[in-house]
């Protein structure tokens, strides 16, 4: 059984990962001698990676400098959409009436 169990659908994620081939073959000897799966001791060894990394003393600025970049980013495509209905004000005007037109719309009946 694995440590992590098999999550529920839509927990994991899968990756595709190509290592070399001793070291594949000494992580799934020292996975055996450890009774657990080849996937346990890549997500054990994913967990101590991370946690290594928010240790470091510059990981707070860095990922606080990433999510700026991703605020600014988004600040960007929402002005390059607002642009293509003219302006800000009529953008938000018609988000508001698209929004207001699906609240009012009926629901499809089902057939009988």
């Amino acid at each position: 059984m694995s440590e992590f169990g098999n999550g529920a659908p839509g927990t994991y994620k899968t990756i595709g990962v190509q290592i070399p081939n001793d070291l594949h073959s000494q992580a799934s000897m020292i996975a055996k001698l450890d009774d657990i799966s080849l996937r346990d001791a890549c997500i054990r060894g994913l967990r101590i990676y991370v946690e290594q990394k928010q240790a470091e003393p510059d990981f707070k600025a860095r990922v606080a400098k990433a999510l700026e970049d991703i605020e600014r980013e988004a600040a960007e495509r929402r002005g390059a959409i607002e642009s293509l209905f003219g302006s800000t004000t009529q953008a938000a005007g018609t988000a508001k009436k698209t929004a207001a037109a699906k609240k009012a719309a009926p629901s499809p009946k089902p057939e009988s």
